[in-house]
């Protein structure tokens, strides 16, 4: 392993001796070659050196106020440039040479395609500002920038950059020009540019307050007609914006271009936001009900940024949660609005769990606010996100809504145009509600996911219910010890007969309202329930109300009722969960008969022809937790090939228990009145479809195949056809089944990456040879991120059976093909290497044999650093 990286701490932050209030950039564009003149006016009072940021730059002129410098008085280091001599107010002038053909880190400036037909675009999130010109790359430097463009008019016929057009014309040679002014100070991360061969899609737009402006999304001539739904999708999320928080957008323009050539989601810079295809382009022969749910997110997201991220900013890296998990946050208020709350909530708390919980519970774990690191690229994360969100979410619930906006409007007025902490956003909330919020900074640098149990005591003479609550959070690398933290818990008290109580907290005169929020502040707390007529059973953590991990000896009778009565959407869900986890740990142990197993497949029997049930809701409560999170219950020798066992055990006993006829028949009648629509009631009959049809291959596979088989070949749309295709994979028309996809679909990159993913993720010791045979297919490239993670991604982080085979092939091809991705892209190959986060926990010999694994890749000297900090906390942990 390489040399490690010097730590950065949070607590050696120091503010920055020059500030730069303006950019001006002039850029020549060539995708061998650009050549990058930048000018800096710099302020300080200090006579310190100036550092400037710098990575694979050509220096070819430096100058100070005008003058060019003498080598005696600069110096170039291993990170940039030390310029002596600069004064306040100074203008420094650097002209840059860099060649984006030969980026294939996609960060900086590089070429997304071929050279022919590809376009340049930047990425400078979080350091890759320093890849296209020497800047003190920094959030908490932040200036208004003049961009100016130049290029061949032909081969470049489209200019973008952040900010607003000012002006733009033709140049000798065939070459043009344009030029952008962006008057809001901003730091380096969210700085764009864009220029190429693309087409656009425009909308007028007039904001709240009067503004009239000009939405214009842009792919290239093939993919222009599949942006119809993302600017349907960013219209609503502006009024949405408006109204909810009252946040109008402040630029003339707003462009959003795609690209299949990215390593993240999205990327919100200021007045150009720069998306991953995946999450922009929407077609109903491309795309599924997931992925339109997603690109309207993802639009959102990206957008609600011009607040949340980009008006107020972070003041360094440690505070990236400040404007990601808000922003999360945002979006998923939004995404509920826009579409079903309960069945929203169920698949955000199913990510948390499946993906920030495991990552908690591995070496990799790490607080939504770290205290170090290595390399910022691998903070980009489930617990910086996910998690972030949660505690959004959490105070939010403390506060309220209309508390939580009043607080949020002093946060924005308080700091817009400033680089803030999380610091100043819970001062915000608490100073405008007259609330100290300071306690829950501990959930910001603690790790680790708190446990919560909770105790109920009936006391039948005082007609009083007693709930304890206690606290704790298991230790995680480098946190040894943990401190509580507040942990606010919704609370509903229901009968025997499923009817919801009315509540009385001791000291009350009198019952009022159906739900309290009990705030947990130290290790245990008592709440005590009076006027209770009998033994009730408690809804708790109603909605998530905090990210803890719930522990209550419920009896299973009592989560059947929930399951059945429970009005919280959600908290239904959570009864089922916890009785198909309690079934999961006795078929893991051998025990078919038990308890929780008879209440869970007898409640949803009952429930699946309840025709006043959201379908969507039905299917999220037929199907249990995934294999990954499954396997959290257990504590260490984890052996996923066991997993996957009992959960197939579990869906047969739930298949069984409804019926082979019944579920024939509800498929049947799903498909009769299918519709290609994506309204929201067509939406949820296809999410029942899936699930009913995965029941059916569990106790009438032939028949399940046969429907598949019709459904593969009549399907108007890409949910059902892909689904098809997942079911087809698993019998002996797999190999048919994939070669049609594939015939169909080979010109849609979108589509293909599902077709790699679906191959993928086909359960079995077996499915590694088809990933090896994959890598050789004409549509495979290591180069494009998208497609990596479709096949490798999919294959190391949702098939735990093919990754962890008992022989460890599967972690000896993925190191090997790690070190290759590494070359090329780090970023990609440092995510692809968290799949190994749990490996301390699997069972004795694939544990040695993924260590073995780490450890040889990790011994290689020319890794990069983003794969070198991963490796080391991954073995260190």
């Amino acid at each position: 392993m390489p040399a490690s990286a010097s730590l950065v701490r949070l607590s050696e932050y120091t503010a920055p001796d020059w500030r730069v209030s303006s950019v001006e950039m002039e850029v020549d564009l060539d995708i061998a070659s650009s050549r990058i003149r930048t000018r800096l006016t710099v302020h300080g009072d200090t006579d310190r050196p100036l550092h400037l940021d710098g990575e694979d730059l050509e220096l070819l002129e430096l100058k100070l106020d005008g003058e060019t410098l003498a080598d005696a008085h600069y110096r170039k280091t291993d990170s940039g440039l030390e310029i002596d001599g600069v004064r306040n107010g100074s203008v420094i002038e650097t002209l840059v040479r860099v060649k984006p053909a030969e980026n294939t880190k996609l960060e900086g400036l590089y070429l997304s395609g071929a050279a022919d037909t590809g376009f340049l675009l930047t990425q400078c999130e979080a350091e890759g500002f320093r890849r296209i010109t020497f800047f003190p790359d920094r959030p908490d430097v932040l200036a208004t920038y003049t961009v100016t463009l130049r290029a061949d008019r032909a081969r470049f016929p489209v200019l973008l950059a952040g900010g607003n057009p000012d002006g733009a014309g033709d140049l000798d040679d065939g070459r043009h020009w344009a030029r952008f002014v962006d008057p809001h100070p901003k730091p380096c991360y969210l700085f764009a540019l864009v220029a190429g061969r693309l087409q656009k899609i425009s909308r007028a737009y007039r904001t709240a307050d009067g503004r009239d402006v000009t939405l214009n999304l842009w792919a290239e001539a093939g993919a222009i007609e599949q942006c119809g739904y993302a600017m349907d999708a960013l219209e609503r999320a502006m009024r949405w914006d408006e109204q909810t928080y009252g946040r109008n957008y402040d630029l003339d323009v707003f462009h959003v271009v795609a690209t299949h050539d990215f390593n993240m989601g999205a990327m919100e810079n200021k007045g150009l936001n720069i998306f991953n295809a995946k999450y922009l382009l929407a077609a109903p022969d491309m795309s599924t009900d997931d992925e339109y749910r997603h690109v309207e997110a993802v639009v959102a997201h990206e957008y609600f940024h011009n607040w949340s991220g980009n008006r107020v900013t972070c003041r360094d890296w440690f505070q990236l949660s400040l404007k990601e998990g808000l922003t999360v946050f945002r979006e998923q208020s939004f995404s509920a609005d826009m579409n079903s709350a309960p069945i929203k909530r169920i698949e955000d708390v199913s990510l948390l769990r499946r993906a920030q919980f495991t990552e908690d519970a591995g070496p990799l774990s790490h607080p939504v606010r770290p205290s170090e690191y290595r390399e910022i690229n691998n903070f980009y994360t489930a617990t910086v996100y996910e998690k972030g969100s949660e505690l959004v979410r959490m105070i939010a619930g403390r506060l309220g809504a209309e508390r939580f906006r009043k607080g949020m409007d002093l946060y924005f007025e308080r700091h817009d145009g400033d680089a803030a902490t999380l610091e100043d956003f819970l001062a915000a909330l608490g100073e405008a509600n007259g609330i100290d919020l300071t306690p829950y900074l501990a959930w910001y640098g603690q790790a680790g996911t708190p446990r919560l149990r909770a105790l109920g005591e009936y006391d039948a003479a005082q007609r009083r219910y007693t709930l304890t609550l206690r606290q704790r959070t298991p230790a995680t690398p480098g946190q040894p010890h943990k401190q509580p933290v507040p942990i606010p818990v919704r609370v509903a008290l229901f009968d025997r007969g499923g009817a919801m109580l009315p509540l009385q907290l001791q000291g009350e005169t009198e019952a009022s309202g159906h739900e309290r929020v009990l705030e947990l502040d130290g290790v245990e707390g008592e709440f005590v329930f009076e006027n209770v007529p009998a033994a009730p059973i408690p809804s708790l953590l109603r909605g998530f109300s905090a990210p803890v991990v719930l522990e209550h000896d419920y009896l299973p009778e009592d989560l059947a009722t929930l399951l059945r009565a429970d009005p919280d959407g959600f908290n239904r869900w959570a009864a089922g969960q916890q009785l198909s986890s309690r079934a999961f740990d006795a078929l893991l142990a051998g025990d078919a008969s038990s308890a929780a197993l008879r209440a869970w497949c007898d409640g949803l029997a009952s429930l699946f022809d309840d025709t006043e049930l959201d379908p969507a809701l039905l299917a999220e409560l037929l199907m249990p937790a995934a294999e990954i999170e499954l396997a959290e219950r257990i504590e260490q020798d984890v052996d996923p090939d066991a997993v996957r066992a009992a959960r197939e055990a579990l869906l047969h006993h739930l298949a069984e228990r409804i019926g082979g006829d019944r579920l024939e028949s509800r498929f049947d009648a799903l498909q009769s009145v299918a519709s290609d629509d994506l309204d929201a009631a067509s939406q949820a009959r296809r999410r029942l479809k899936q699930a009913v049809l995965r029941l059916l291959h569990g106790v009438r596979p032939q028949a399940a195949l046969q429907r598949a088989d019709a459904l593969h070949a009549q399907a108007g749309n890409m949910t059902d056809r892909l689904l098809a295709l997942q079911m087809l994979l698993r019998g002996p028309q797999a190999d048919a089944a994939a070669s049609a996809f594939r015939q169909r679909h080979h010109a849609q990159p979108l589509a293909m990456d599902k077709w790699f993913a679906a191959q993928a993720q086909v359960a079995g010791a077996q499915t590694l040879d088809r990933v090896q045979a994959l890598l050789h297919d004409d549509a495979f490239t290591l180069r494009n991120p998208n497609r990596v993670h479709a096949l490798l991604g999919t294959f190391a982080r949702s098939n735990p059976t093919g990754f962890h085979r008992a022989d460890g092939a599967g972690y000896r091809f993925l190191t090997a093909k790690l070190a290759e991705i590494d070359a090329l892209n780090p970023q990609v190959a440092a995510r692809l290497a968290t799949a190994f986060n749990g490996w301390h926990r699997l069972e004795p010999m694939r544990r040695e044999a993924a260590h073995d694994a780490l450890a040889t890749l990790a011994s290689g000297n020319d890794l990069s650093r983003d794969l070198a900090d991963i490796l080391q906390r991954a073995l260190e942990g």
